[in-house]
């Protein structure tokens, strides 16, 4: 028996009072029926409803790859119940911010990405606090990404990623083999650098979830029967500008793609719910052909062309 799998977010810290603020910043006096007020552009005051419930959190970060544009695509495919979610290969987490699964163990193997999450999730006021001090400004931004982040909090170690996101080139996540970022300025005019009102958001939505720095291979050993696993690794390489491989200092080569199809097997014969998003190819189609497979149709936002920013073929594959 599955139980359902979606939870109801109910809380707003967005511009709540100061009272309210402190209690949400803290995490005490949380409880699902609290809903502070929420306010409209202008400060007007439009409290909310008892059990009215506030949209899902969105992304904090942009990612090559990010799912958020497929979303209306993705969630009518999901089980429409489950036990808990996986996700390991989490970049910018959008389908776990739209489903807002009651249980979730979110993973992936760069470090700066779960560093990133753990501190927005446990010290999200600190996170705001450090990347309000950053500026759109090329020199600035050199010296940040010269920084070594292992000399840092955790909360301004995650605000130098957030903020390399919002102005580095593209939004990309793209490191050497020393696994340095090394993605250029991006020359925006107005980034949204600190987004209070979406990093409080994932806050409350990532409270009393399991954050790890594993490979795909560690994560997967622990999802049972009746739990969801989604997977979106970086995809193979259909073409000069399809999406980077090197978001983390090892490659995701086609030997690990083989590996993950083997994870996926056992997945299925463990009586997991699986959901996999790869690029459309003969590799990929022949690896899962004894799987559900289905074409979607995306639009690649991180490419150097904007016509080569036209919607492609992806693959998605599931078990169920």
């Amino acid at each position: 028996m599955t139980s359902a799998c979606f939870r109801t977010v109910v809380r707003d810290p967005i511009l709540a009072r100061p009272a309210e603020r402190e209690l949400l910043d803290s995490g005490e006096g949380v409880t699902p029926n609290f809903v502070p007020a929420n306010y409209a552009a202008g400060g007007l005051q439009i409290p909310l409803l008892p059990d009215a419930a506030i949209p899902a959190a969105r992304p904090f970060l942009k990612w090559a790859g990010g799912k958020q544009q497929l979303l209306s695509r993705l969630i009518p495919r999901c089980p429409s119940s489950f036990n808990a979610y996986y996700e390991p290969f989490l970049g910018s987490g959008a389908l776990f911010f739209a489903l807002a699964p009651r249980r979730a163990v979110l993973s992936d193997a760069n470090d700066e990405l779960i560093i990133a999450f753990q501190a927005v999730r446990d010290q999200v006021r600190g996170v705001i606090r450090h990347l309000s001090r950053h500026r759109n400004d090329k020199e600035h931004f050199l010296a940040v990404r010269r920084q070594n982040p292992n000399t840092m909090s955790a909360p301004g170690r995650a605000a130098r990623l957030v903020f390399l996101n919002r102005t580095c080139y593209n939004g990309l996540y793209r490191v050497n083999q020393r696994g340095q970022f090394n993605t250029p300025f991006g020359r925006y005019k107005r980034p949204n650098i600190c987004n209070r009102a979406a990093l409080q958001q994932a806050s409350l939505s990532l409270r009393g979830v399991e954050i790890l720095a594993l490979d795909f291979r560690t994560a997967l050993e622990r999802p049972h029967s009746g739990d969801f696993v989604y997977l979106d690794p970086p995809y193979v390489p259909v073409g000069r500008y399809s999406d980077f491989k090197r978001y983390h200092k090892e490659s995701f080569t086609l030997d690990t793609h083989r590996a993950l199809a083997l994870a996926f097997a056992k997945l299925d014969g463990r009586g997991c719910h699986v959901m996999l998003s790869n690029s459309y190819c003969e590799f990929t189609l022949k690896l899962f052909d004894r799987w559900n497979v289905e074409v979607v149709h995306a639009r690649r936002l991180i490419n150097k062309n904007s016509d080569g920013r036209a919607p492609i073929r992806e693959i998605l594959v599931t078990n169920y």
